[in-house]
């Protein structure tokens, strides 16, 4: 989750191929709050808890990608919903964890499941 939070992205090309990327950080702080509903102080917040943490334009102003919009957007609903902002951040950091593990299991249980694919099965069956 360390690149989705930082927002880094591995496409080192123009910025026009950045547009489909939804880690480039392409929002400034005031743009991200306006388009979530929230404060500065808000994403401030989740900066100091080392939930989403920004890139800086050379100018040194956060930026925040789409994704970390999606992170901010599901805080801001748990927060909603009565959730301090500690536990927020720890719920949204285990459902990453949950996921990926879900992703992992999926592939190694593609990677060992002994029945034949469509392509791989005997035509004489």
């Amino acid at each position: 989750m360390d690149e989705a939070r930082t927002g880094s992205t591995d496409n080192p090309g123009g910025h026009a191929g950045n547009l489909d990327d939804e880690n480039y950080p392409s929002y400034s702080m005031g743009s991200a709050a306006a388009a979530l509903g929230v404060t500065q102080a808000f994403l401030r917040a989740l900066d100091t808890a080392e939930l989403l943490i920004p890139q800086r334009s050379e100018g040194g102003h956060r930026r925040y990608s789409r994704y970390q919009l999606r992170i901010a957007a599901r805080v801001r609903e748990l927060v909603d919903q009565g959730t301090a902002l500690d536990a927020a951040c720890r719920i949204i950091i285990l459902e990453d964890q949950l996921a990926e593990a879900q992703q992992i299991n999926a592939r190694l249980q593609q990677a060992h499941d002994p029945r034949p694919t469509g392509s791989d099965r005997d035509p004489t069956e």
